[in-house]
């Protein structure tokens, strides 16, 4: 499958509002390649991660690949990360609203309440069974990745729609910090 393939399905197509079914056969060779590509493909577009289901693909599947860039200037750097069949186990009672986009939603940000902490576990492209932590910009990256495996976009989780802006406005307030 060519990276060039690809198309990110934009808010309004349907496929995005569907959930999807979980990864079989995560050895194959197709599945692997498809991991191949999308790795690649969420580097090229800059994205802090991406799902399968916004490139077409009903799977349970999403990559965490976050890095500083000029949207997220303070975001930690982590190695791009399969998650698969992902489930959160618990989450803190903490709650934080924090500004998120969407390679699904171009040139929107919005203000949205995730927990600040999860705990979450999920197999890796290898087959390994992986408990994991994440805090702070790496959960949220978690949790809006995930919404996108069960048909939800990070709008609708916004509590105000005085809480979204577009993205030059966005871009122009974080300029200032």
């Amino acid at each position: 499958m060519s990276t060039e393939k690809f198309t990110i399905l934009q808010l309004g197509h349907p496929h995005l509002r569907l959930t999807a079914r979980n990864v079989e056969n995560i050895q194959s060779d197709n599945m692997q390649n498809f991991i191949d590509d999308l790795l690649h493909f969420v580097s090229e577009v800059n994205g802090m991660g991406i799902a399968a289901p916004q490139v077409d693909h009903s799977l349970r599947l999403f990559i965490m690949s976050s890095r500083p860039n000029i949207r997220y200037p303070h975001a930690p750097s982590m190695q791009p990360t399969v998650i698969i069949n992902p489930e959160i186990i618990s989450v803190a009672k903490k709650i934080e609203k924090d500004w998120e986009g969407c390679l699904s939603v171009p040139s929107i940000r919005a203000l949205v309440p995730r927990h600040q902490s999860i705990r979450a576990c999920y197999t890796s492209r290898t087959g390994e069974h992986v408990e994991a932590t994440y805090s702070g910009f790496l959960a949220r990256v978690f949790q809006h990745e995930l919404d996108h495996l069960n048909g939800l976009v990070f709008t609708d989780r916004v509590e105000d729609n005085h809480d979204m802006m577009a993205e030059q406005e966005w871009l122009e307030l974080i300029s200032q910090r």
